[in-house]
């Protein structure tokens, strides 16, 4: 598995045969090659860790985090700047020691169970609306546009006090500034700054009238505009790309074998344990998670070098049979259920409570409304989105 110098490194993301099914190479490299040199869509190489027990060891690390382009790091994208793991945002976002945790917690508390628990009337209902539209349309419907994109960003754009008006414009952003091969560096230049004065400009409108909202809740804790625009640009892109993904994903997972859809139907206690179980075994999940090693660091019985960026694969993870028996079979009744979706550490991701909820939410509503809910076209015919960071399905036809 080891590539001589002749050989090509494998070119990372892995391409599967279908949208809901694993790349055979996680599974290949985690049994002979858990630490892999892998090429990137620059072309940079970058170390590929694929066991379970090896990615939580980094991740977990807090002497590593993400690149900064002060770093000599592997770029993810097939731009000269290497996309948004390797943007300004990486300089502008604390990502070390104290003030990364002080960022952390400032956030954290718009994100506990408490706040949660209040915003679930508010998402049922935005959800029940969706799904009536999408089905007074008729059906075949198309569930990732009728429901899954503009559920999560209804409710990130509620929580940042930003129109979601505008959810076609921060989404086509998003989609340059995730991007690995779809744009071009002036596109990913152009979509940065257009994002940015929008948020500059969000952000001044608080100022002058602030809201009941987290940018506004933010403006008394001194930090300096770029800080701000830039975590509101962060907490956008992730409180919905992400999350509206994962929804699609989950629901084609859950009816790829109906029989699950009406194990849900006949016990619906069981949704929050199929959701973590369909977050672990998500199969389309981008690219993972960078870290930029600063120093030697010995890692699944190879020393890594100073200067390594290490790409660590949290699906391939959590389809490991050391870590979860039976990985490769779903059990909606999954418990305990450690995963790695959201990674793992210091960097672990701060909005998973919001995301945990929005996934329980929509799931519960499905299955109230439309029980009768299946695939409009085999499972293997689903269409995956290509040349993003993140992995999603182009569109989700479905039926009722």
């Amino acid at each position: 598995m080891t590539p001589t110098h002749t050989d090509p490194l494998p070119r990372f993301p892995f391409d599967t045969a279908s949208a809901l099914e694993p790349p055979p190479q996680w599974a290949e490299f985690r049994e002979k090659c858990p630490v892999a040199h892998v090429a990137l869509a620059s072309g940079d190489q970058a170390t590929l860790i694929t066991r379970y027990d090896d990615v939580k060891t980094v991740l977990s690390d807090p002497r590593f985090t993400r690149p900064t382009p002060a770093d000599d790091a592997a770029r993810v994208a097939d731009t000269e700047s290497g996309g948004i793991f390797n943007s300004e945002m990486a300089t502008v976002l604390p990502q070390h020691g104290e003030a990364h945790i002080t960022w952390r917690r400032t956030l954290g508390k718009w994100f506990t169970a408490k706040r949660m628990n209040a915003l679930r009337p508010g998402m049922a209902a935005m959800a029940e609306q969706l799904i009536d539209e999408m089905v007074a349309k008729g059906a075949p419907g198309d569930l990732k546009a009728g429901v899954a994109f503009p559920l999560p960003v209804w409710v990130i754009c509620d929580m940042l006090g930003v129109p979601d008006t505008d959810r076609d414009r921060f989404a086509h952003w998003s989609d340059v500034m995730l991007s690995m091969t779809r744009y071009t560096q002036a596109e990913f230049d152009a979509a940065q700054q257009e994002f940015g004065r929008y948020m500059g400009g969000l952000i001044a409108g608080k100022r002058a009238e602030p809201g009941d909202d987290i940018l506004s809740a933010l403006l008394p804790e001194g930090w300096p505009d770029p800080m701000l625009i830039a975590t509101g640009i962060g907490l956008l892109i992730a409180g919905h790309e992400t999350t509206a993904n994962m929804i699609a994903k989950m629901v084609a997972m859950l009816l790829a074998d109906r029989s699950r859809w009406e194990a849900l139907l006949a016990d619906p206690s069981l949704v929050r344990t199929a959701v973590e179980e369909s977050l672990r075994l998500d199969a389309n999940a981008g690219v993972g998670m960078m870290r930029y090693l600063g120093e030697d660091f010995e890692v699944g019985g190879t020393v890594l070098p100073r200067g390594t960026t290490a790409m660590c694969s949290m699906a391939a993870a959590n389809r490991d049979e050391r870590a979860f028996g039976n990985a490769a079979e779903m059990d909606l009744g999954r418990s305990p259920n450690p995963h790695l979706a959201f990674g793992a550490g210091a960097h672990a991701c701060l909005g998973q409570p919001l995301a945990r909820t929005e996934l329980q939410v929509v799931l519960e509503v499905l299955l109230r409304k439309l029980p009768s809910l299946e695939l409009a076209v085999p499972a293997d015919e689903l269409r995956r989105v290509e040349g993003l960071a993140v992995g999603g399905l182009r569109e989700l036809p479905v039926r009722w």
